[in-house]
């Protein structure tokens, strides 16, 4: 991200970037970069888009070699080709010997690092990835949104708006949007202001549910549940949350019980490392054959909904108290 950072500085562009890996806020945050240094919002001439996985290569090759018109560069953004896991050996040896007057643009969600695009890409360019940020960095990130608009916050109203809200960075950034908004004439952000504006993430409140059916609590647990119904959630979107949660648990547990550390249990889950914390401390409170049989019950009852034995409420509510009792 360095270099990346410096090219955008010294406006000294490679011929091909590539943003790719699971942060989507901040691939689009530095696309968006990369389009502005560029001139691409007022150049549409020389500005090119292609999305998906059946762009046409030979068109596109052909447009990269047509010289721009009235301007440095001749830019091509593609994003989620999939090029960088299969197919991409024809655009690959294109990049070995480009137009030096065009610029390409990739931003993908995942790539094969093996693969021959990759590494001409990296060899011709920069490849950056952005992976999920830890509780260190989403703290100062945060922080410098709320300072810029003027606002103050501490740092322990930071982490409840963390906890609330989730990691993903744009859901983050529209939630603080909103606080800012709500707040223009307070100066400090309160735990009651977010209370207020920001919305609950529904992975949350199913972390919650599931502390509740630990704490053996049927009352807080179904009310939970029939909070989400309230708010329009899908009883199969609750249950698919549901039978993930417990999922992560388990795998907290194992990977835990086999001396990984924090780090790698993080990488091994997909979780954000600050957050392997919270999971352990809730999988501690189940045994690895509790976890496994909620599991192993969550996927019977979306079988029993697919297969028609009875409607997605009934069964998910019959599957909560089953939980309740295990």
């Amino acid at each position: 991200m360095q270099q990346l950072e410096q090219d955008l500085k010294s406006k000294q562009f490679k011929p091909c970037y590539l943003l790719y890996g699971e942060e989507r806020y901040l691939r689009r945050y530095y696309k968006n970069k990369l389009a502005a240094a560029l001139g691409c919002t007022q150049d549409t001439l020389n500005t090119h888009y292609f999305d998906g996985k059946d762009v046409p290569l030979g068109s596109i090759i052909d447009l990269a070699e047509t010289m721009p018109f009235l301007a440095e560069h001749r830019v091509l953004f593609l994003n989620d080709t999939q090029l960088f896991k299969s197919g991409g050996e024809q655009m690959a040896e294109y990049l070995a010997a480009p137009n030096e007057s065009t610029i390409f643009i990739f931003t993908e969600s995942e790539v094969d690092k093996r693969s021959k695009l990759f590494k001409t890409l990296q060899a011709k360019g920069h490849a950056v990835e952005f992976t999920f940020k830890d509780e260190a960095y989403l703290l100062r990130w945060m922080g410098a949104l709320f300072s810029k608009e003027g606002k103050q916050i501490s740092t322990s109203t930071l982490q409840y708006l963390l906890e609330k809200v989730g990691t993903n960075m744009e859901n983050l950034h529209s939630e603080i949007e909103k606080l800012i908004s709500y707040c223009l004439q307070e100066e400090t952000i309160t735990k009651d202001h977010i209370d207020q504006i920001c919305t609950n993430q529904t992975s949350n409140q199913i972390f919650t549910m599931i502390q509740a059916i630990a704490e053996k609590n049927k009352q807080k647990a179904l009310r939970l549940y029939e909070d989400l119904l309230a708010l329009k959630e899908p009883p199969m979107r609750i249950l698919t949350l549901l039978t993930r949660q417990y999922n992560l648990l388990f795998q907290v547990k194992v990977l835990k019980a086999q001396g990984q550390p924090p780090s790698t249990i993080a990488q091994t889950v997909g979780l954000a490392p600050f957050l392997v914390k919270k999971y352990d401390a809730q999988a501690a409170q189940f045994s690895s054959p509790v976890l496994k049989q909620a599991v192993q019950s969550c996927i019977q009852c979306e079988e029993n909904i697919k297969q028609g034995k009875m409607g997605d409420q009934m069964a998910l509510e019959l599957l909560l108290l089953s939980l309740l009792q295990l």
